[in-house]
């Protein structure tokens, strides 16, 4: 499994409000994950979205979408991106 972690900074809570409303009516973008979580710090005004995919080319496919967005349909501005292999999930199952 492999996620693509993205945080932003400058996050509005009502503009993110309006981005979640909006995705649950319809896909951010055409991309193969296999979810999506989004993470949210008021107080600090960031957020941090964690997109899940099956395998490195499913995220690889995404790339050139996502990259793509209008900043207007992200939560924020862009602060960094992290592609990573996920090595271990712990944790009460």
């Amino acid at each position: 499994m492999y996620a693509r972690v993205v945080r932003f900074t400058d996050v509005d809570p009502d503009h993110l409000a309006g981005r979640v409303e909006a995705a649950s009516e319809r896909p951010p973008v055409d991309i193969p994950a296999k979810s999506i979580q989004i993470l949210h710090d008021p107080d600090q005004r960031t957020a941090v979205v964690i997109q899940l995919f099956e395998s490195s080319d499913d995220m690889a496919s995404s790339e050139a979408a996502l990259e793509g967005m209008d900043p207007g349909d992200t939560p924020g501005t862009r602060a960094s991106i992290d592609r990573c292999e996920i090595k271990a999930e712990l944790g009460n199952r």
